[in-house]
């Protein structure tokens, strides 16, 4: 099961508290979510990550198998 980013999480909150309906998501949010996975992918690039016996190096490559992007 994929995790959720923070700005995920939140744009449901806005959803489940009426906030937005579904589909009403304007450009901001979509922006707001790429420049999340920027961060993340920048981050895991720089230091990479150790799952299991794996090295993961790519942010790229993280991002997808973490969030199922």
């Amino acid at each position: 099961m994929a995790q959720q980013t923070a700005v995920e999480w939140f744009l449901q909150e806005l959803i489940r508290c009426g906030w937005f309906k579904e589909g009403q998501i304007n450009i901001t949010l979509e922006q707001a979510k790429q420049m999340e996975k920027e961060q993340i992918v920048e981050a895991f690039d720089f230091d990479g990550y150790r799952e299991g016996e794996t090295w993961v190096s790519s942010g790229e490559q993280y991002y997808n198998e973490t969030y199922g992007k």
